[in-house]
């Protein structure tokens, strides 16, 4: 088997496919949770904490005076524990998301009915002959 007709065979295969939908399909609900979370949620956070942005919460390492995260990381090396939270919280909110759904799927497998068992191949007419041989040397 030649190495492109092997590589042929391995790319379509269900499995691979599946999994190539499932990691676009990922990075695009990864993009929308990171929405969600910076532009909705840490701006409420932020509000509630009074007016804070998590993004701006650094410790400069290089003796930066810069009063914003960005303006610090180009004076040198710093501490970002502000945008550590907010991934943070994007993973615990895409982890969140995820088990509901999983959770879901799983409910609705347990409820769905089972499947009809597969019909029996029908017997090869070989050993209906031997059959038949058998039950008239009985007689």
């Amino acid at each position: 088997m030649s190495f492109a007709s092997e590589f042929k065979e391995f790319a379509l295969k269900g499995n691979v496919v599946d999994l190539a939908v499932g990691v676009i399909i990922g990075g695009a609900f990864g993009k929308i949770v990171d929405s969600v979370v910076s532009d909705l949620i840490m701006p409420l956070v932020g509000r509630v904490l009074g007016g804070l942005d998590f993004n701006n919460y650094y410790i400069p390492l290089a003796g930066q005076t810069a009063t914003n995260l960005a303006d610090a990381k180009k004076a040198g090396a710093v501490f970002a524990y502000g945008s550590f939270i907010t991934v943070a919280l994007n993973f615990a909110i895409l982890a969140f998301i995820i088990f509901i759904m999983v959770r879901q799927i799983n409910k609705l497998r347990a409820s769905a009915p089972p499947p009809p068992p597969a019909p029996e191949p029908p017997t090869p007419e070989d050993v209906l002959l031997l059959r038949e041989i058998r039950d008239a040397l009985r007689k």
